[in-house]
């Protein structure tokens, strides 16, 4: 076991995204989680029904624990519902761990269209968290917030590299998977660089949790050392094999088989 990350991010009552995820995902791919829960979510795989958020006093003081004793390698954060949320989060990080690398996932939305991130929270969390961030995952509705721009197209996508690169952080993967048709892009975006990634779309309702899981499987590679673009490559191969390994538990968008690195024992 290696690389150590923290994880600042909302808790999935069904398991499939959120901090359970994370921690599932970090664990499988070798690394050791560590959380500091902002939210409880009520939610399976239909969506969302009920939001509570942690006062912002005890986010803080979980990362306060942490990371004085255990510390951390990455620091990945998920779901920050508010400006006061984002504040408590960045003013601890700040202060206990400010010279971590951070992977930020800008999560806004549930699969199932639940706002998860207040609309006055966005340029919070630009100012507080993506700004010298190592690296931001926003997927295309997640990147049209933070740019203001329409991004849907492959040409948009290219188009939106600078207004991406402005937000502060050292890169970002722009996630195409809410492209129309087959084929799938996704960007790497450095200061420097533009790195294409392509698939093809897999036919199914079990993607419950990818962007959770893609942005940890990406902060696992890094807390162990890994250069960026090859925990990219990594994280997108996990993902991809978990996606079409998936239990298809549920009746809505179900979660995907975040153990298929596991070795598996035979039953008693």
């Amino acid at each position: 076991m290696s690389g150590r990350v923290l994880i600042v991010a909302g808790s999935d009552s069904g398991g499939g995204a959120g901090i359970q995820a994370d921690i599932k995902t970090v664990t499988a791919l070798g690394g050791y989680a560590m959380t500091a829960v902002t939210a409880v979510t009520v939610q399976n795989t239909n969506g969302v029904s009920a939001v509570h958020e942690i006062p912002d006093n005890i986010v803080s003081a979980q990362i306060a624990s942490v990371l004085p004793d255990l510390g951390a390698d990455v620091v990945k954060t998920g779901m920050l519902s508010s400006v006061s949320i984002i504040e408590a989060v960045g003013n601890a990080l700040n202060e206990y761990g400010p010279n971590i690398p951070r992977v930020v996932d800008p999560v806004m939305r549930a699969k199932g269209g639940h706002a998860l991130l207040a609309a006055d929270a966005a340029q919070a969390l630009v100012e507080r968290l993506v700004k010298g961030a190592a690296v931001v995952t926003p997927n295309l509705p997640e990147a049209e917030v933070l740019t203001g721009r329409e991004i849907q197209t492959v040409g948009q996508m290219e188009a939106a590299a600078d207004a991406l690169r402005s937000l502060g952080a050292h890169a970002v993967l722009l996630k195409g998977g809410h492209l129309e048709g087959a084929h799938l892009v996704d960007l790497l975006i450095t200061a420097t660089d533009m790195i294409r990634f392509e698939d093809q779309r897999i036919d199914t309702q079990s993607t419950h949790g990818t962007g959770c899981t893609l942005a940890s499987a990406i902060a696992t590679g890094l807390a162990m050392g890994h250069p960026l673009e090859e925990s990219v490559a990594r994280a997108r191969a996990y993902v991809r094999k978990a996606i079409e390994t998936a239990p298809g538990l549920g009746h809505g968008h179900g979660p995907l088989n975040h153990g298929h690195t596991v070795v598996s024992f035979p039953h008693a």
